[in-house]
């Protein structure tokens, strides 16, 4: 309706604080084209090379770009993974026929310039290497099975972007639908569509039985045994050897590994070239199996190497093709094939290698991209490994120890990583709360750990360190730091720095002190005095808990990181809710508090110090032009303080030793500005003297201001940034403990932010913050039962508990059902969970709530809480992957026969029926038909449990560096340099982290919106798209931030002038929105109006006005209809009814927008004015068409006929396109309108609002239709519905 109603679509942004958008114009520049730019500037031969790869059996050479700094093993994996050399994996490279070390660097190669030929020199193979190349060929032919992996989940790393660019395409083919704003999407929008299956180019490939080769043979270099049967049935044994592979004359029956000499006889260097010889269809199925790989997106496909995939929570039923279990005798050799016969391959020093990567040089950028990257794998790696240790410990499969001690107690060692339990067993934690403080301390120590990390200390190490959540059960894995073992000789202390014993005795070895003072300035932590039992005085860096010991290796160790930060006293005092106790001592501050309180108290001294100097200049006039120099440089210095200092950041590796650091090179004298916390007052310490007693009195009062800042300042500023719709709303859980993170504030406090979530404004933050306590209360009421269980019965638990929850709707009085068979087999087992009913679950739902966050849950909660959504948040926190099914939580519920899922009928085993009959006695009088189970859910829909991990990656200093100083180029106006740096950080990204990584998926979402806001629009199509893909497979399918990719691919589509595809990409995200919010979310009203506009420019004019009108819904029930966001949407849709040819409704809609823009804004305003226009316009144009109207049903009376209003619009004749665009797009005929029997005064009367009666809107054509376009803009958009709410 407006000039161009595609700019009316706002896109929504995800960091709240993030710098405001640079609009300059540019050209199209495809980052995905450039090269990685290495400080061109300086180095100008670090530039790209093209080098010829000459192959053994090729005659023409590849080309491939090489960069100096590369070294030749990059190289070497690029010809790999090159399409025309995937058969070669044993090999080297030669230049000028002499062998190149895989581990130098390109430049260091004599005489290899642009140009040069490289020659692959195949190698022979060694048992390892054959090994390889076995896996690797099966990986490539696709002849190798499904995998069932016990740390990652089913379906874990999935993506369902091709199936949601096929759905918009093929909507995007067909005429626009009407969409129904009420209907809940079903939860098969989370999972892929069912493809059809790979073409088969082996029938089977897999190691013979006749392996490993006897001595004898051995002797003559055979390595390895293979069986092969072809697509045409013929079967091949064949010997791997030294030389390459042959077929052999063995059969099932007899061992004879000489070559075959007969017909069917082959042999070749690599396995894939000898597939091609004794199979003739092997070629074809091969080149059709590429074909198939390449119809989905590489990014949805390729390998995750480094971080743990996303593992979905709802899962395809087990009857699904996707979930299909296939023979592949293969899959159980996979252990010997990566590990060798003795397994050695795979057992890795973790520690020795963490500290030894930690100790790389970082002088130059190469040797810090190196290092980083190096790290960031390792990380991955033991992360992956202390995983599925963790899941075995859990499930009772490795042996401890320790076996005499209490289970909790015991200790671990399993693939050289050291296991214990997040639980007090040995009584260090009774005074703090025990178990429970046990727990939270390991949390906080591995977040500790990822500080440390993070800051990157020299001198400083720290174990590799994760916590796992499995089973309702915590488990800690480190990496064995060496002397942890060692019994301390008699009067010789195993720990040198910090508390020994418990607190009785504490050492202060003075080696440590200068590398516990650079972590104690970066964390904001003050030097100072604790006390051992004999009240002996010692003069600590850090917290007296935390922790140095000096390793056999001669590294120093940091442990014990869960207090790097003081208690939150201020909690500890407030007396909760019914006598209620807090479960734990362990109530800490947050580090980023600590860090935005130093900041806020930098901001203060520097103002003081600009009030002292304008006073000092009043009195001395004399020193005025100095005193106006440095008055200069220190409001340089507020400026730096107040914002979120992007330069500092490229230069130093991190935000604390930046705020160290800054103020040295600035003029004011800030050596006088010192803020830090002491973190052990307010824990048993005891100040012997008088001094020693005032200075803990005085750091005692510093750690309460702390906490006031938080209660007084934070969590306010927090309620009205959203109240004002300045950051987005929260969708779920991790959204919502994500933003309180960001801002210092514990978890605990959100009943505190609950109950200051009163006004209709806030309702959705109240509702997520209700649904996490509920959430998290119920999570530690299941941990209870799940503590003691063996797995096979941890299902039964989930069913019978999440039916007391969530089905008593159902069933008022559910029953667990337990096998009996199991109930004898583990006869001590703790089946307390089957006593549960719902009464006694939601009571102890409650007391949890009311003692964790002080908050008492509304009355009748259970009734009031939406299934689906709390269901997903308590599987996400749990780890639970549920089967796909329709739920039924109510007895209005449609009843299924047979659940369809991905449409295949779900076969239901007979025990389940019998099940039901005897449950059915006792569920009410309206029981449902014999077919509908009457629980919610059984035990066979929760099939998996993966382990929840948190772990302590370091971010890479390096490429957010780069990014941060590619964003400042960009905002003052130094655009190349700015496009760049960003290109740089982006490669710095995809190099330390690989392609599929959170951190990229950020990088990809940050840059799209960079590239959008420099115009080069096709850019930024291609970096949504990754960062959906990569965000989906990383993050969840479901999350947040893949919701909030979608829209902004779509958003980017619509601009570019793909408004059709758009649309499948927007209806996608707001269908998963629904699933993890629910309806009526605040951010969805932008979403909603941009949907609405891509419909305008579509001239879906009918089904566009629907959405307005949605839009309009949501925001009234957020905002309330007085309110000038609604004014604004009011303004849109009285646009979007006039184009729909229902000019009566336009002007009713103008004129409430223009009364709302005066009364809040003043008549004077440009919106009001704006509106005021239009309302004119609009009524002159209802006038005229009415009056037409009028005299067109007057001549068809003179003329003698009745008009037949049947289907047809009054005055279609006159609209012209427009009108029939309106009705042919709307999917589904209007109401016929009726003919109006008022005079023409009558109806300017009501247009005008004079006449108040009330008659329902006709649909009014308009030859004017035309004329109403030529009008201007829409006002300026507001607030959170229109502007920046999503």
């Amino acid at each position: 309706m407006a000039d161009t109603p595609s700019n009316n679509a706002t896109a929504p942004t995800n960091n709240p604080e993030s710098e405001p958008p640079a609009g300059q114009d540019a050209s199209a520049e495809n980052p995905q084209e450039t090269q990685p730019a290495e400080d061109g500037a300086e180095q100008v031969d670090d530039a790209p090379f093209i080098v010829k790869v000459v192959l053994p059996h090729d005659t023409k050479p590849l080309e491939l770009p090489v960069s100096p700094l590369e070294q030749i093993h990059e190289i070497r994996q690029s010809v790999i993974e090159h399409p025309v050399a995937v058969q070669y994996s044993c090999f080297h490279l030669e230049h000028n026929g002499q062998r190149i070390n895989d581990f130098v660097q390109v430049s260091d190669v004599e005489g290899l310039v642009a140009g040069s030929e490289l020659r692959v020199v195949e190698d022979p193979y060694t048992e390892k290497e054959a090994r390889i190349h076995f896996i690797r060929i099966r990986e490539l032919i696709g002849a190798a099975g499904d995998r069932t992996d016990t740390a990652q989940g089913i379906l874990a790393g999935a993506s369902i972007h091709d199936d949601v660019v096929a759905a918009a395409a093929e909507e995007a083919e067909k005429e626009v639908q009407p969409y129904d704003f009420t209907s809940t999407p079903e939860l098969s929008v989370l999972l892929p569509k069912e493809a059809p299956p790979a073409p088969k180019t082996v029938k089977l490939i897999t190691l013979s039985p006749w392996n490993p080769p006897p001595a004898q043979w051995r002797q003559k270099g055979h390595l390895l045994y293979l069986a092969i049967t072809t697509n045409e049935g013929e079967q091949y044994h064949v010997t791997g050897h030294v030389g390459g592979f042959f077929v052999n004359n063995s059969n099932k029956d007899k061992f004879n590994p000489t070559p075959r000499t007969d017909a069917k006889g082959a042999s070749a260097h690599s396995l894939f070239t000898l597939l091609g010889k004794i199979s003739a269809s092997f070629s074809k199925s091969f080149a059709e199996f590429q074909q198939y790989a390449n119809t989905k997106e590489p990014l949805a496909t390729f390998q995750i190497g480094n971080t743990v995939p996303s593992a979905p929570w709802i899962v395809p039923a087990a009857t699904s093709s996707q979930c299909a279990h296939v023979a592949d005798p293969t899959r159980s050799q996979e252990t010997f094939l990566l590990g060798g016969a003795e397994n050695t391959d795979s057992l890795r020093d973790w520690n020795e290698e963490f500290q030894s990567a930690k100790e790389l040089p970082k002088d130059t950028i190469q040797d810090r991209v190196f290092r980083e990257r190096l790290l960031a794998k390792l990380y991955a790696d033991y992360n992956d490994a202390a995983a599925r240790g963790a899941v075995l410990v859990a499930r009772g499969e490795v042996a401890p120890l320790n076996p005499t001690e209490g289970r909790d107690a015991q200790i671990f060692v399993y693939n050289n990583v050291f296991f214990s339990f997040g639980a007090d067993g040995v009584g260090t934690f009774t005074s703090e709360g025990g178990d429970e403080a046990a727990r939270v301390a390991t949390g906080k120590d591995v977040h500790g750990v990822k500080l440390v990390n993070q800051l990157d200390i020299d001198g400083l190490y720290t174990p590799g360190t994760v916590v796992v959540d499995y089973m309702g059960k915590r488990i800690v894995g480190q990496s064995i730091v060496p002397g942890i073992f060692k019994q301390p000789e008699p009067g010789e202390n195993q720990i040198h720095y910090g508390a020994v014993d418990g607190k009785d005795v504490v050492a202060a070895d003075e080696s440590f002190a200068p590398s516990f003072e650079k972590l104690a300035q970066a964390l904001r932590v003050k030097k100072h005095a604790v006390w051992d039992k004999d009240n002996k005085r010692f003069d600590l860096e850090a917290s007296v808990e935390m922790k140095g010991l000096l390793g056999t290796d001669g590294r120093k160790y940091v442990l014990d990181l869960y207090r790097i930060t003081p208690l939150d006293i201020a909690w500890m005092e407030d007396s909760s809710p019914e006598g209620a106790e807090y479960p734990h001592r362990m109530t800490v501050l947050r580090p980023e508090l600590v860090e935005a309180l130093g900041k806020q108290k930098a901001r203060e001294f520097v103002n003081a110090e600009l009030q002292k100097r304008a006073a000092l200049k009043k009195q001395d006039a004399a020193a005025e032009t100095k005193e106006e120099k440095t008055e200069g440089e220190s409001a340089e210095k507020t400026e730096d303080n107040n914002g979120e200092e992007p330069q500092e950041e490229s230069e130093k590796t991190d935000e604390e030793k930046k705020d160290e650091a800054k103020p040295e090179t600035d003029r004011i004298d800030m050596s006088n500005f010192k803020f830090a916390l002491n973190p052990d007052v307010f824990s048993g310490q005891n100040p012997q003297t008088d001094e020693e007693k005032e200075q803990m009195a005085k750091d005692e009062q510093e750690v309460r201001d702390a906490c006031t800042y938080l209660r007084d300042a934070v969590i306010p500023a927090l309620i009205r940034d959203l109240n004002e719709s300045d950051i987005s709303f929260p969708m779920d859980g991790r959204s919502l403990t994500s933003l309180l993170h960001r801002r210092g504030i514990n978890l605990r406090y959100l009943g505190k932010l609950a109950s200051l979530s009163e006004n209709t404004r806030l309702e959705c933050f109240r509702e997520v913050c209700i649904r996490e306590m509920i959430a998290r209360s119920f999570k530690h009421v299941a941990a209870q039962y799940l503590k003691t269980l063996p797995l096979p019965l941890t299902s039964s638990c989930f069913s019978h508990l999440f039916n007391c929850l969530l089905g008593t709707e159902l069933n008022p009085k559910p029953v667990a059902e337990i096998d009996e068979s199991y109930r004898t087999l583990f006869d001590e087992a703790d089946l307390a969970f089957e006593k549960v009913t719902p009464e006694s679950l939601r009571e102890q739902v409650q007391s949890e709530a009311a003692r964790r966050f002080r908050f008492v849950l509304p009355e009748n909660w259970w009734g009031q809480v939406r299934h689906v959504q709390l269901l997903r948040e308590i599987s996400l926190k749990l780890g639970l992957q549920i089967q796909m099914k329709k739920f039924r939580f109510t007895q209005s519920a449609e009843p299924e026969a047979t659940p369809q899922t991905n449409g295949q009928a779900q076969a239901e085993p007979a025990a389940k029926k019998k099940n039901k009959k005897k449950s059915r006695d006792g569920s009410p009088a309206t029981a449902p038909s014999p077919v509908v189970a009457p629980h919610t859910f059984s035990p066979d829909d929760f099939v998996n449990i993966v382990p929840i991990i948190k772990d302590s990656c370091p971010r890479s200093a390096l490429a957010e560096e780069a990014l941060e100083a590619g964003r400042l180029s960009i905002y003052q106006n130094q655009r190349k340099l700015g496009e760049d740096l960003l290109l740089e950080s982006l490669s710095l990204h995809e190099q330390i982290y690989g392609l599929v990584h959170p951190e990229v998926a950020q990088m990809y979402h940050t840059l799209s919106q960079l590239y959008f806001q420099l115009d080069q629009k096709d850019a930024a199509v291609e970096l949504a798209k990754k960062a959906a893909i990569v965000a989906e497979r990383t993050v969840g399918l479901d999350s947040a931030e893949t919701v909030l990719n979608y829209l902004n691919l779509s958003l980017f589509l619509h601009q570019r002038g793909d408004s059709k595809l758009a649309l499948g990409y927007a209806k996608h995200a707001l269908d998963i929105w629904k699933i993890i919010y629910g309806p009526d979310h605040p951010d969805t009203i932008t979403t909603i109006n941009n949907y609405a506009v891509m419909l305008q420019s579509l001239k879906a004019y009918h089904e566009s006005r629907r959405w307005f009108e949605e839009s309009l819904r949501v925001c009234e029930k957020v905002f309330g209809r007085q309110s000038i966001n609604s004014a604004t949407l009011l303004f849109q849709l009285a646009q979007a009814l006039a184009l729909d040819q229902d000019s009566k409704a336009a002007v009713d809609r103008m004129r409430e927008s223009y009364n709302i823009f005066r009364t809040a804004l003043g008549p004077d305003d440009k919106n009001t004015k704006e509106a005021e226009h239009w309302l004119e316009q609009l009524t002159h144009n209802a006038v005229s068409i009415a009056k037409q109207a009028k005299d067109l049903q007057a001549r068809r009376a003179r003329a003698g006929y009745r008009f037949a209003s049947r289907g047809v619009s009054v005055g279609a004749g006159a609209t012209g396109a427009t009108g029939a665009a309106a009705t042919e797009l709307a999917g589904k005929p209007t109401p016929p309108p009726s003919m109006d029997s008022r005079t023409i005064d009558e109806l300017v009367r009501y247009i005008e609002g004079t006449d108040k009666k009330k008659k329902p809107a006709g649909g009014a054509g308009g030859a004017a239709g035309g004329k109403k376009r030529a009008g201007r803009g829409n006002p300026k958009r507001r607030g959170g519905a229109a502007g920046g709410s999503a």
